[in-house]
């Protein structure tokens, strides 16, 4: 998923890369980023759709004849969503009514710049919450792919004002950044849910910028909680990263990357970050779950990044025979590096750097086991790295050269920009 280019998973793995092959990482994050290249105009329209789409509510809302000065006032200076679900009478839909009068002001668009031959244009669209408001700033979440590469970015409010934000941290591999903006015009900030306790079936809004049409809302259900979707970082066709997503039906569409899905309580559960895309497929959304969310954003705030235990190898599964240098002349294949009988899984060094090159790690080396514990895949290796390593732990690693089993310890570094 968009640990992804783009908020688009495509069951089959896209073999481009526009990362550097010595960097384990890519995805379905397959990270498009969050929109298409738009003309400069279209943060006008971003705008207008703004403002337009406040217009809008509140019509739907004197309609069903829900809104008054009670429910007006719940909109103030530093307001924050409130946790109590909103007590309605007759019409069923008045509670989604009313949580999105009460969310919209916390969603943000966000407009991605790239710089191309010296020209400024506008590159991407996605959307962010405001969560947090400290002092002159206000911090806003998002995904990683939606300001990845950005020269300058910009959000537009759902009042239509544009405002430039700073880019505090970001993580590539949660596919998590947050950014900044003042907040002189801020006057909402989302509540924030808790993702461990959502029920399937429990009903949920996904509210974003979808193609640029900002303050769009769309309602489903839980369709599923704690689904784990495997990823490739860098889209080499090897998975190497699992995604633990929200699974919902709420219609998530290019540009809704960012932002927020929502209980009927108006509190944020997730962040929208991809879609299965697949022809044929439909109502297959999912959101990162705001508890890992949150986990990050403190060390983003803090740090900037993530910093995760570096090993330095690019690797590929045993069974990938596109990884193999050696080619057989008399059976027209690749030929699979020696391995010893019984030894029939590990994943094999295309490039090492790092710690690992300084420890004598060489390409064609098939790694099988870390700290003894079996290694058979690229994922094993990611996962065992960062759920039970950190920065500056010792590492054992096992693995086969021509045949002959070799064993060292190296210590994990934390990784360079």
């Amino acid at each position: 998923m968009s640990l992804f280019d783009d908020d688009f998973y495509n069951t089959k793995v896209s073999r481009r890369s526009k990362r550097k092959m010595s960097v384990p990482f890519s995805s379905y994050r397959n990270r498009s980023l969050a929109g298409r290249s738009r003309s400069a105009s279209t943060i006008k329209v971003i705008a207008i759709s703004s403002i337009s789409s406040a217009v809008t509510v509140i019509a739907i809302i004197s309609l069903f004849g829900w809104y008054s000065n009670s429910s007006s006032s719940s909109v103030v200076a530093s307001s924050i969503v409130p946790t109590t679900t909103q007590q309605t009478d007759g019409n069923p839909y008045e509670q989604l009514i009313h949580v999105a009068n009460e969310v919209r002001p916390a969603m943000v668009s966000i407009v991605n710049y790239q710089d191309e031959s010296s020209t400024l244009n506008e590159s991407a669209l996605g959307s962010g919450v405001i969560f947090r408001k400290e002092g002159s700033k206000a911090y806003i979440v998002t995904n990683n792919h939606v300001i990845q590469d950005a020269d300058q970015v910009k959000t537009v409010l759902s009042d239509g004002t544009t405002l430039a934000a700073t880019v505090v941290g970001t993580d590539f591999i949660s596919d998590i950044a947050v950014l900044s903006i003042s907040s002189k015009n801020i006057d909402t900030i989302a509540q924030l849910g808790n993702s461990d306790q959502l029920q399937l079936g429990e009903t949920v809004m996904a509210i974003g910028n979808p193609l640029g049409f900002n303050g769009t809302m769309t309602s489903g259900i839980i369709s599923y909680n704690n689904r784990l979707i495997p990823v490739s970082l860098n889209q080499d066709g090897t998975y190497d990263w699992e995604q633990n997503v929200i699974q919902t039906d709420a219609a998530i569409n290019e540009g809704n990357s960012g932002g927020a899905l929502v209980n009927l309580n108006g509190q944020v559960i997730g962040i929208n970050t991809m879609k299965i895309s697949d022809t044929g497929v439909e109502g297959l959304g999912f959101a990162i779950p705001i508890n890992e969310v949150m986990k990050n954003v403190d060390l983003l705030i803090k740090n900037g990044k993530i910093s995760r235990p570096y090993l330095g190898v690019y690797t590929t599964d045993f069974d990938n025979k596109n990884a193999y240098r050696l080619f057989d002349e008399q059976e027209k294949d690749y030929k699979k590096p020696e391995l010893p009988k019984g030894v029939t899984d590990g994943i094999i060094v295309v490039e090492a750097s790092g710690p690992a090159k300084e420890a004598g790690i060489l390409a064609d080396d098939i790694i099988v086991q870390l700290d003894q514990q079996k290694i058979t895949s690229t994922l094993d290796l990611r996962k065992y790295l960062y759920n039970h390593k950190k920065v500056g732990d010792s590492l054992e690693i096992t693995y086969y050269r021509d045949g002959v089993k070799k064993d060292i310890t190296l210590q994990l570094l934390s990784k360079p920009d």
